[in-house]
């Protein structure tokens, strides 16, 4: 075994100052990267396994943007930077990231939440792209079920030409968001409420022709073979998660019981600006996470970072997020 010393340190320096000099004489060729930088994520699709059932988390994009005075309703703006910056979001900005979830029960296939759908801009807008990367078509989707009725959810139900983006799938919305987006009487209440009139008029857009192919559901009953729709209402009236169950595999799907889970789960008292009623979206996170970190069960989040999945635990009073570890089997 060779050991290194002084002498051997400085013969190899010296070494090294004699190439470089020959070097200065001879004709020395350029470095070249062996292909161009490629300027894209690549597709973004992962999977895992709840009891027999295979779901599959499809991303449609994120958008990174300025913070907006009111982001966070009732904390200083300040204060939510200084949250955002501790996630390491750039500075001054906040990214929100759009996870729909493909399940495959056996017996069906079914989609919870749509995303965007074309022409939202670049950041957003993905799912069909990375849903066929997935090996999942369209037209095999045998139910679509829309967690509540913001445009990130249900925007993608239609394509570019305004058809049906999966053509023969079931479309299910919750009884109680279809009754306030679709009240004339609510929707004239939000003319003062620039982003209220604008949801009320994208609900009008969106599902414009479609009503006698919406179905509409309940809590607390099946949306699909072992998904079961659950009452997380407050940042909408109808807003609902689904417990999904196979053998003895349990998932929770959140939709948006929190937006940024760095922000509102770990502060679960802050109101985000697109809660409808705050208060109840309050006690929503808190019954919600209280009981997810008592199971200890596997949560699917709209808005967490890709793959959108992770375990809650209690912290003091409030909650963190614990992602899952990516792994190459299921």
């Amino acid at each position: 075994m060779t050991r290194l010393n002084r002498r051997h340190l400085l013969a190899g320096a010296g070494a090294a100052t004699a190439t470089a000099a020959i070097g200065l004489q001879l004709e020395v060729p350029r470095a070249r990267a062996a292909a161009p930088p490629a300027g894209r994520q690549a597709p973004a699709f992962y999977r895992t396994k709840v009891g027999d059932f295979e779901v599959t988390q499809v991303a449609d994009g994120a958008r990174t943007f300025p913070m907006p005075q009111g982001f966070v309703r009732n904390v200083p703006r300040e204060q939510a930077l200084a949250a955002a910056g501790a996630a390491y979001m750039p500075a001054g900005m906040v990214t929100v990231p759009f996870n729909p979830v493909v399940i495959n029960t056996g017996s069906k296939l079914v989609l919870i939440d749509a995303g965007f759908g074309p022409g939202a801009g670049a950041p957003v807008g993905h799912l069909q792209a990375n849903l066929a990367a997935a090996g999942i078509d369209p037209r095999a989707i045998d139910i679509v079920v829309l967690s509540h009725l913001h445009p990130d959810h249900t925007n993608g139900i239609k394509d570019a030409s305004g058809g049906l983006a999966f053509p023969t799938a079931e479309i299910k919305v919750p009884s109680a968001d279809w009754t306030f987006w679709m009240s004339d009487e609510n929707q004239a209440k939000a003319q003062d409420n620039a982003m209220m009139k604008g949801y009320f008029a994208n609900v009008r857009q969106t599902f414009a022709g479609l009503a006698d192919r919406v179905v509409r559901y309940d809590w607390d009953r099946e949306v699909g073979p072992g998904i079961t729709a659950l009452d997380t209402s407050g940042h909408t009236p109808g807003h609902s998660s689904f417990a999904v169950s196979s053998g003895s595999g349990r998932m929770l799907v959140q939709s948006d019981v929190t937006n940024i889970p760095e922000f509102f789960l770990r502060n679960p008292e802050w109101h985000v600006a697109y809660d409808v009623d705050p208060e109840k979206a309050v006690r929503t996170r808190r019954r919600f996470y209280d009981m997810a970190a008592a199971e200890k069960t596997l949560i699917s989040g709209f808005h967490f970072s890709f793959p959108s999945l992770g375990y809650v635990e209690k912290d003091g009073t409030n909650y963190r997020l614990v992602p899952v570890r990516w792994t190459p089997s299921l």
